[in-house]
């Protein structure tokens, strides 16, 4: 269903990579010799399936491999959990498989990637989708248009989303009694997030922080940007789309619906976006919060869980992390992010994408079927250590024991805000999000920064921007 060619020319392209951008450049064989076609035994007739290894350990590799095997003995399966501290480390590696010749036949990829793999590396879905129409309608029926739009690319279906995770408000119960603040109600306003802060502060020790959240692209300053009716980028949506929306979705569902999402023209020093980085100074300035931090956030876990942070954004992914931790389901709850000149929120989504290297891409379409089948998420998922694409999946029952209360607020992010999106991705994301956190850094050591660091990433950006992936 598609060219399965990849010059070295177009490999060589992903420079904004690092360590998969010089392992590349160092290759000058052949493709055969580069995709490791001549080296016998290289191949075992397995289908290859690339994961981030923190995602996914032992026990949800065996759940897919055995599932899988199940519904299809006739095709051999390896799943290799890639060790990597983020998204941007983990592509860089595979580039480097790719260019050692152990390229796996599908990657699962988050929306940082989405737009990347797209580009140069990933085949379109589109004639499969259309073929198995019948089999899909009730995958597409329990996903959010929004999610699936964000799997698009210039009017092509690449992924199938299997998971997502919204940037909701997670509050510590206990600080909130201790604050005698009452649960914030959904469209609270970022002047009640204000008060609420300086509540939680008055009525806490030197130790605590009310608000904490972490420098990066998903969850950092990109919420505020949002909520504040602006982004990082100018966004806009492609054409097409039509042959899925039409196929598989109503009319009131599918309205503005397009062809995957645009991000082109930085606007760092939009008034807007100064405006959301003046507030979030004023806060650090007036000890409501600290200054960012870089990481995934994982460290934040142990200080909100002991009352030593009062407010943070999280996913879904949260809840189970907080449960594994030991917090009771009582002790936290989750809100909406609060609603400024907008409420819309950001998200993250994921699925696997084929790249064009394959040589069992009919085998590997099976699998991502496979791997969006509620019966396969509901194993995958039961830990709560993500949100479930699949609406049905969201029930009283899943978060009886994890919490939180309001759980419903994860899938309601896009049921009740219908243009909640996802963060900006372009195919130079690698690069975005390296002068994003380097001047938000900056910007955010006094309310003075802001202005001059915005200025600077204004001028990072456009540099970025024009560089092709």
């Amino acid at each position: 269903m598609t060219d399965s060619n990849l010059t070295r020319r177009t490999l060589l392209r992903y420079g904004a990579y690092g360590a998969g951008a010089a392992a590349l450049a160092g290759t000058a064989a052949s493709w055969d010799r580069l995709t490791g076609a001549d080296i016998p035994g290289r191949d075992d007739g397995s289908l290859v399936v690339a994961t981030l290894g923190p995602a996914y350990g032992p026990e949800a590799i065996r759940t897919l491999t055995e599932g899988f095997k199940k519904v299809h003995p006739d095709i051999k399966l390896r799943i290799n959990a890639v060790q990597a501290v983020d998204w941007s480390d983990f592509f860089a590696k595979i580039l480097t498989q790719i260019a050692a010749g152990t390229a796996p036949d599908l990657v699962y990829v988050a929306t940082e990637g989405v737009q990347l793999f797209a580009q140069r590396l990933g085949v379109p879905l589109d004639d499969w989708v259309k073929r198995d129409a019948e089999e899909l309608r009730e995958y597409f029926a329990d996903v959010h248009p929004s999610l699936v739009e964000s799997m698009m690319y210039e009017g092509s279906l690449y992924q199938l989303p299997v998971e997502f995770n919204a940037a909701d408000m997670y509050l510590n119960t206990q600080v909130l009694k201790r604050a005698g603040a009452g649960f914030p109600a959904a469209d609270w306003t970022h002047d009640d997030f204000t008060a609420l802060l300086r509540d939680m502060k008055q009525s806490s020790g030197s130790q605590f922080t009310p608000y904490f959240w972490t420098n990066r692209l998903w969850g950092g300053v990109v919420p505020w940007l949002f909520a504040n009716d602006t982004n990082l980028l100018a966004e806009s949506k492609a054409p097409g789309g039509a042959w899925l929306w039409d196929s598989f979705y109503p009319a009131d569902r599918r309205q503005g619906r397009g062809g995957g999402f645009r991000w082109t023209t930085p606007q760092a020093t939009d008034a807007r976006v100064e405006e959301a980085y003046d507030y979030l100074a004023s806060l650090i300035q007036e000890g409501l919060c600290t200054r960012p931090e870089g990481g995934n956030g994982q460290n934040l876990i142990g200080v909100f869980s002991t009352g030593r942070v009062g407010v943070t954004p999280a996913g879904g992914f949260w809840a189970g992390g907080l449960h594994l931790a030991g917090m009771k389901s009582d002790g936290f709850d989750v809100q909406y992010f609060p609603r400024w000149r907008s409420q819309r929120m950001q998200y993250g989504a994921a699925g696997y994408a084929l790249l064009r290297t394959s040589k069992k891409q009919e085998e590997a379409w099976e699998f991502i079927k496979y791997a969006a089948r509620k019966d396969t998420l509901t194993r995958l998922f039961a830990t709560n250590q993500t949100t479930p694409a699949r609406r049905s999946m969201l029930t009283a029952e899943r978060y009886r024991e994890s919490g939180p209360a309001h759980w419903q607020v994860f899938y309601d992010t896009l049921d009740k805000f219908p243009d909640t999106g996802p963060i900006p991705a372009p195919p130079q994301v690698a690069e975005v999000e390296q002068v994003l956190l380097k001047h938000t850094g900056t910007a955010l050591s006094s309310r003075r920064a802001v202005a001059p660091a915005l200025r600077r990433m204004q001028s990072d950006l456009e540099k970025a921007m024009e560089r092709d992936v």
